[in-house]
């Protein structure tokens, strides 16, 4: 342990050469807090992610047109599924339950005020979209079974000036495509202005009323969750006998929900790690500012080293003293950058939220304050540590001679 003495002495010198501490300070927190805000926002992630990893969604599957995930295809009648792939579906093995699925672009009114939205439908006994998506109900009811002119909306509608001037209400006409339907209920906050927009109807009562809409853009199925893999398999063999495409040259995708969250937690990986090398890159670059610094600090007090080795003091604890410094420097910068990107991270967390983009949300857990300290301070010792060995060689006879 360094003694009280040495670090009293430390204190006072960084304190003396406060401008060049500064810099030194400077250099490392910018990079600590970079990488503060977006492991924040990328634990928030992760954490929206898990969220919707649950029972009632973890013994589904989705089907969409295309070979890959494509939402274009949602609103693509010719490449969307009829009746006999809905039933080539329902009748694999390992399939408990089915739901087919319309989705289109519809035009909504509120006085003057025009907006066009996703307009979806939905098999109110079967609740399998709702529970895929977490759906819970904010003020009103779920559509029921039978519901005929009777909508859902999305959270957005329960904002002013978020989607119209004026938020609506229960029971209140709105006017999609030119007809009127009332509102029975709104979905609680997605944390995504683009979901928190939409609009939901009866299944039955969309296919009456857009009757040139017959196929689905996607199908959910409930499978048998402990074989689900070979489920899927299943699913696949029947839609290519049904739309009649060969094996490899599938015109539709087949996933489990939790494969498809995994294929997003991947994308995510990628991305927050190239952001997290950036900030690494920016670290790299104070850790030399800092070996800059110690490195100018020896020179200058060569004459005070060996003053110190004269009177007794040994090389250990003068490479301590040296170590000792940049640590601190390392340490102050790192409280310093956590604070700071707490504060950026936060603020941009409740502006996101206003915006509708309530899911990309920062989280805090106190090992992501620990660890960017720990950080810190690491950097500091390791970019000071050869400084100071060269410091603790320095020879006391040299030492004093030296001008």
């Amino acid at each position: 342990m360094i003694k009280k003495e040495l670090v009293n002495y430390s204190l006072n010198n960084l304190v003396k050469r406060k401008g060049r501490s500064f810099l030194t300070i400077l250099s490392i927190f910018v990079g600590i807090t970079t990488i503060f805000i977006f492991l924040s926002f990328g634990l928030g992630l992760y954490a929206y992610m898990e969220s919707f990893i649950t029972e009632t969604s973890a013994d589904k599957v989705m089907i969409t047109p295309g070979s890959t995930m494509d939402f274009a295809a949602y609103f693509d009648q010719s490449r969307g599924f009829d009746k006999d792939d809905l039933r080539a579906v329902e009748r694999a093995s390992g399939v408990h339950d089915v739901s087919g699925m319309h989705f289109k672009v519809a035009e909504v009114k509120q006085g003057n005020t025009i907006k066009y939205t996703f307009l979806g439908s939905i098999e109110p006994e079967k609740r399998m979209w709702e529970e895929i998506g977490n759906m819970e109900i904010e003020k009103g009811r779920a559509l029921r079974e039978g519901d005929t002119g009777n909508v859902v909306l999305g959270y957005e509608f329960l904002r002013e000036n978020a989607l119209f001037p004026k938020a609506f209400d229960l029971n209140e006409r709105i006017s999609i495509d030119g007809k009127n339907f009332r509102i029975v209920g709104f979905y609680e906050s997605l944390g995504n202005s683009q979901d928190d927009s939409q609009i939901y109807l009866n299944k039955e009562h969309f296919e009456t009323i857009y009757p040139n809409h017959t196929n689905y853009a996607t199908i959910l199925a409930r499978v048998d969750v402990n074989n689900i893999n070979q489920v899927i398999e299943n699913i696949e063999r029947g839609l290519r006998r049904s739309r009649g495409v060969e094996k490899g040259k599938e015109d539709f995708f087949v996933a489990s929900y939790e494969e498809l969250l995994g294929s997003f937690n991947d994308v995510l990986n990628i991305i927050i790690g190239f952001v997290i090398l950036i900030a690494l890159i920016s670290i790299l670059v104070s850790s030399i500012n800092t070996a800059n610094t110690m490195i100018s600090s020896v020179l200058e007090r060569i004459q005070e080293i060996g003053i110190m080795k004269s009177v007794g003091a040994r090389n250990k604890e003068i490479f301590k003293l040296f170590l000792f410094e940049s640590s601190f420097l390392g340490f102050v910068a790192g409280v310093i950058g956590v604070v700071l990107g707490f504060i950026l991270s936060f603020t941009g967390g409740v502006i996101l939220n206003e915006m509708g983009w309530g899911f990309l949300q920062p989280v805090f857990p106190w090992y992501l304050f620990l660890g960017c300290i720990l950080f810190a301070v690491i950097t500091g010792a390791i970019s000071g540590a050869i400084p100071a060995w060269n410091a603790s060689k320095i020879n006391p006879v040299d030492a004093l001679r030296y001008e």
